[in-house]
């Protein structure tokens, strides 16, 4: 029996044994299934990435052969790439990426118009060239402005404060001065160039560049601005000038009193013409422009191109004009700036300027900048800081323009390295070595802020801008945190919490339902409508 029941064991174990190996050989045989499958799978994948790869290779070879085909010139522009190519009335307006700088518009490509590298290169008048010697190259505004505005092009120019705007359209208006009276085609003792600009300061510091320029070839320049008498500015006017330079509210005064006649001017440069519209010079600006010679040529320098810019392009300028932008057209910070936003409350403002003084103007030697809304507001604060003790001079409009000249020169000077300025200090003046601005106030628009706090970090120094955001300020919050993200710097949580939401820009005529315009967008067409006896 026991010997029965071995058997039996001893015969099923085989049986056993079999079904383990057929179970593991198909679990094998299953595996292996899966894995070819997998393999399929990541064949074909890897067939479709190859394919892909194989494609966009052959996309750029594409890509290359084209580069290839632009030529010798496309060849000799470093780094440079073709952008965009747009179609208008059948011409092909041409955009080109070089180093940094945008150019746009029609035949921008012509070998005539390359970006200078030297001066030498431009084959100016060393009279002409005495205004650059304490330059060793053209900065990349005048490279790329002159080759089109000595050739006569129509030129908007975008670029930063302290590019060298002011040669880059100063030398052009020199030769152009110098052609017209050598070929004596202009009566004697008139204006051929003029310069608009929308603040004094501004447009004194352009006419002691170009008044330092003109000396070596024998151009005379006249600034013209309000706040100040009318006397000289008429004497120097009927002794004969060759340019004019001034605010557009006095050059109008002037032309309506019979003194100044632009009939001959035929080269006409708006600089920092958007905020020459946002100060609300824009009938002055259009009656002062009608009155120049129809054949003119026409400059203009803006920050950004907002549509009243773009409606006085259409209107004053050929249809296709070049355009130059330095950098980016985008709202960006210079990154050279340390940007410190504190919220606070309007109270703390007062006491927290005086503390950020005690740590920033302690020495009361290096210049600090600091930056008001209104001029009530500055005389208010600068009377606060005289009453504690601080030596501080102020510029804005309710000052006579006297006071406001000798107050700059004593700031830039180091006389009184602390002072209190409206706006009208945050574009174009070149104020050297500011190493703080701090904004009391926040501007009315986050380009303003951008412009303010451009007036440190300057020439490849550093800088430090220290802003007081309140509550009021909240519909620029999103702009603010969208500037301090691009310029790499800390966004405060208090900050944050008026929201990340940015407004659409609007227009002053048509408001938020409007379309940003390009400089070669087409011209409006006039439509006129017959009268009707129809109608009722």
């Amino acid at each position: 029996m026991g010997r029965k029941v071995e058997e039996a064991s001893h015969f099923r174990e085989p049986e056993t044994l079999d079904s383990s190996e057929k179970h593991e050989k198909g679990t094998k045989k299953k595996k292996d299934r899966n894995k070819e499958s997998e393999n399929q799978t990541l064949e074909q994948s890897n067939g479709e990435r190859v394919k892909r790869k194989e494609k966009k290779r052959k996309e750029l070879n594409s890509h290359e052969e084209l580069e290839i085909e632009l030529g010798e010139e496309t060849q000799t522009l470093e780094k440079s790439k073709k952008r965009k190519n747009k179609q208008k009335n059948g011409e092909e307006i041409e955009e080109l990426e070089i180093k940094g700088v945008i150019v746009s518009g029609n035949n921008t490509k012509e070998s005539k118009y390359a970006a200078l590298s030297s001066f030498t290169e431009s084959g100016l008048p060393n009279e002409v060239l005495e205004c650059c010697k304490n330059f060793s190259s053209p900065s990349p505004i005048q490279s790329h402005a002159w080759p089109f505005l000595l050739d006569g092009r129509d030129f908007i120019g975008i670029a930063a404060t302290g590019s060298g705007k002011t040669l880059a359209f100063g030398v052009p208006a020199l030769m152009h001065i110098l052609g017209k009276k050598k070929r004596k085609t202009s009566k004697g003792g008139l204006p051929l160039c003029l310069v608009l600009s929308p603040t004094r300061e501004l447009a004194q510091q352009i006419s002691d560049v170009l008044c330092d320029a003109g000396k070596s070839c024998g151009v005379k320049s006249v600034c013209v601005y309000g706040g100040t008498s009318k006397g000289p500015q008429i004497s120097l006017l009927k002794s004969g000038v060759d340019i004019v330079i001034g605010t557009p509210g006095r050059l109008k005064d002037l032309i309506e009193m019979g003194i100044c006649s632009l009939t001959e001017v035929s080269f006409v440069v708006l600089d920092e013409a958007d905020r020459m519209l946002d100060m609300g010079f824009e009938v002055e600006v259009r009656s002062i422009l009608s009155q120049t010679c129809s054949a003119r040529q026409m400059v203009m320098f803006s920050a950004t191109w907002p549509f009243s810019v773009h409606q006085l392009a259409q209107e004053f300028m050929d249809p296709n004009p070049v355009k130059v932008v330095v950098g980016s057209e985008d709202l960006a910070a210079n990154h050279d700036v340390m940007q410190i936003i504190e919220v606070l409350d309007d109270r703390a403002r007062n006491e927290r300027l005086v503390a950020l003084l005690d740590k920033y103007h302690k020495s009361q030697r290096n210049r600090v900048l600091v930056f008001v809304l209104y001029k009530k507001e500055a005389a208010r604060v600068e009377t606060m800081l005289q009453n504690k003790g601080w030596k501080v001079v102020s510029v804005h409009g309710d000052k006579a323009q006297s006071a406001r000249t000798q107050a700059l020169s004593l700031f830039k000077e180091g006389k009184c390295p602390l002072m209190i300025a409206t706006d009208v200090a945050s574009r174009g003046l070149d104020i050297p070595d500011v190493e703080v601005v701090i904004n009391y106030s926040f501007p009315l628009t986050t380009e303003d802020y951008v412009h303010r706090i451009g007036r440190t970090g300057r020439a490849g120094k550093k800088g430090v801008a220290h802003t007081f955001f309140m509550q009021e300020n909240k519909g620029l919050a999103g702009e603010l945190v969208n500037v301090l993200r691009e310029a790499g710097q800390i966004v405060p949580a208090a900050l944050m919490k008026f929201g990340t939401h940015v407004r659409k820009k609007e227009s002053k005529l048509y408001g938020a339902h409007f379309k940003e315009i390009t400089a070669d967008a087409p011209k409006s067409t006039k439509i006129t409508f017959n009268n009707s006896d129809d109608e009722d």
